[in-house]
């Protein structure tokens, strides 16, 4: 292979690890937010949650489509979106460690959602530029719905840090647990170095300013401090991006891939 075929090929891989992220992150928090599904503090929230679900559900479904035709196209095997979600091992999934993050209370769960959303919408935002025409497709209905997400988990953040002593308790705990998982979303590699000098990604800490904006702005409206808890890493500095995840995600990987795993094959 000479060398400009070899800079191709490195650039379609890290394309296909860059979407598998994606669809990861998509996933995994789509999953979370199911887990709420009949638990929410409201009826009403119950709908809301679980539209969030359904959104991040669809995202996931289109990227990790995207990046199994992508890698088809590179290797001859094509794997589907069930077999990416439900046959890849803890090790295999590339999600940040934010999205796995177990719903404790639900200022938990807002605080979780108010620093993921907050990012997402400004990678998608940058992402409609892509020069993969299916990557920046997914992301121009994406950003309309991740639009909504972080609107409702600012809103309620608002609420919780404004509301009474024990909810704005709470929601403090909430971001100063969530905080530290939050330098990944900006972290660079040779994934998302490929990726930005071939137009088809963006760099992640480009999208940094304009999400501590948004945050500084929903902290203030909340009447919120800053969060102050220092980041987390995995061993040598490893994440989520590298495979290596918390305690929690085995537990929840274990409980969503369970039924395809006990029935493989089945027809519904």
């Amino acid at each position: 292979m000479n060398e400009r075929g070899a800079n191709a090929a490195a650039t379609d891989t890290a394309t296909i690890a860059y979407v598998l992220r994606l669809g990861d992150d998509a996933l995994i928090a789509s999953h979370r937010l199911g887990e709420l599904v009949s638990r929410a503090p409201q009826l009403e929230e119950d709908v809301a949650l679980a539209n969030i679900a359904l959104d991040l559900l669809g995202q996931a479904r289109s990227l990790l489509t995207c990046a199994g035709r992508m890698e088809e196209q590179l290797t001859g095997v094509l794997r589907t979106e069930d077999d990416l979600a439900y046959l890849r091992d803890e090790q295999q999934f590339t999600n940040c460690r934010l999205v796995e993050l177990p719903n404790t209370d639900f200022a938990h769960t807002i605080a979780r959602q108010l620093l993921f959303s907050g990012y997402a919408f400004e990678l998608y935002a940058a992402l409609r530029d892509s020069a993969d025409d299916t990557l920046a497709g997914i992301a121009g209905k994406a950003v309309k719905e991740l639009s909504y997400h972080r609107d409702h988990a600012a809103r309620w953040t608002v609420r919780l840090g404004d509301g009474t002593r024990e909810s704005r308790e709470r929601m403090k705990a909430g971001l100063d647990a969530a905080w530290p998982y939050t330098d990944e979303l900006f972290a660079a590699d040779q994934v998302t170095r490929s990726v930005s000098e071939a137009g088809t990604g963006v760099d992640p800490a480009r999208l940094r300013p304009a999400w501590e904006e948004f945050l500084a702005q929903a902290l203030s409206d909340a009447g919120l401090d800053w969060p102050e808890t220092a980041p987390i890493t995995g061993p040598g500095g490893m994440g989520g991006r590298d495979g290596v995840h918390t305690e929690a995600f085995g537990y929840l990987l274990a409980e969503m891939q369970h039924l395809h795993r006990s029935h493989p094959g089945a027809a519904w």
